[in-house]
């Protein structure tokens, strides 16, 4: 698979800006501790967290079309 740099620009864009977005939401308006005693592993708050962030990532990529 070759990757392509115009593809892999708008991923790192759209990833830095949804990574700093659940940022906000996490840390700034929910607390991550809330959520952790919500939840009840912070483990658990940690991959739902991480896969929020790069399975949309990974879905610009594939959608994002070459010239």
């Amino acid at each position: 698979m070759k990757l392509k740099k115009r593809k892999i620009k708008y991923a790192a864009i759209f990833f830095i800006c949804w990574f700093g977005l659940w940022v906000f939401i996490v840390d700034g308006l929910l607390k991550f501790q809330t959520l952790v005693d919500y939840v009840g592993s912070y483990a658990l708050v940690e991959i739902a967290l991480l896969l929020l962030v790069i399975l949309p990532t990974i879905a610009v990529y594939k959608f994002t079309k070459e010239k």
